[in-house]
């Protein structure tokens, strides 16, 4: 495992948190490299396993006994790489790359909605933060502040607000024709496709598609979402309550 050394990377003074943490919400891919397993989420043992920022921790959940489960457990040090998924497929954004090196930590069990199964939430606890650009040598990286982050108010990042669109977009089909069924009066069967666009924190626009054409509408929040919970629960507030 090669972690990049501190005295061949550039420092931002800003520590460039906010476009790392929207890489670590939106990856394009992700590559993990752990301490005398180097292939510990390839093939079959990274089915299922998946990735989520939970506070600027990349957390990722896995069958009781793994072999990801057995090097948390033993406190090994592991290198995530993350190709960014921010933006449209072939813009500059998708060439940035983000590093986290640390120690991996097991954070407690949970079970799969799926199939009811236990799981191990594995996490890998960052001291090292470095963003990049693909085939960009590792001293031209910029060192993150690892404070800086995992600072919460990072938590309603770009990456996030994008993957909260393509989620909706994607799984909620039905909520969302209902949604603008029951606020235009047309019927469900009038609305052929509803989509999320350019959501933020203080609002969303809703673009569909009716028996008159293509219609767009703003949505504006009683007031700034400070938190992913507060995001979610204004978003069911003013689209349906069934969206997650």
């Amino acid at each position: 495992m090669t972690v990049v050394p501190s005295s061949s990377v550039r420092h931002d003074p800003d520590g460039g948190a906010a476009a790392a943490r929207s890489i670590l919400s939106c990856p394009a891919s992700v590559h993990l490299v752990v301490d005398g397993a180097p292939d510990v989420l390839e093939g079959a043992e990274a089915a299922g396993t998946g990735m989520q920022d939970c506070g600027g921790e990349p957390t990722f959940s896995t069958p009781l006994g793994s072999e990801l489960a057995v090097v948390a457990a033993e406190g090994r040090r592991a290198l995530l790489t993350v190709h960014s998924g921010l933006g449209r497929h072939g813009s500059p954004d998708r060439d940035a790359t983000l590093a986290l090196a640390g120690r991996l930590v097991v954070r407690g069990r949970e079970v799969c909605e799926c199939c009811g199964d236990p799981r191990e939430v594995v996490a890998l606890k960052p001291d090292l933060v470095a963003l990049g650009r693909a085939g960009q040598p590792a001293e031209r990286q910029l060192r993150v502040d690892v404070g800086r982050f995992r600072a919460p108010e990072h938590q309603l990042n770009r990456g996030y607000l994008q993957r909260s669109v393509e989620h909706a977009n994607s799984h909620h089909q039905e909520e969302l024709r209902r949604a603008v069924s029951s606020t235009t009066g047309a019927p469900m069967t009038d609305v052929v496709g509803v989509a999320l666009a350019d959501l933020r924190t203080d609002g969303v626009e809703v673009q569909w598609v009716g028996p008159h054409g293509a219609d767009r509408t703003v949505l504006h929040f009683p007031r700034p979402a400070r938190t992913t919970a507060e995001l979610g629960d204004m978003l069911r507030r003013q689209l349906h309550h069934g969206m997650c």
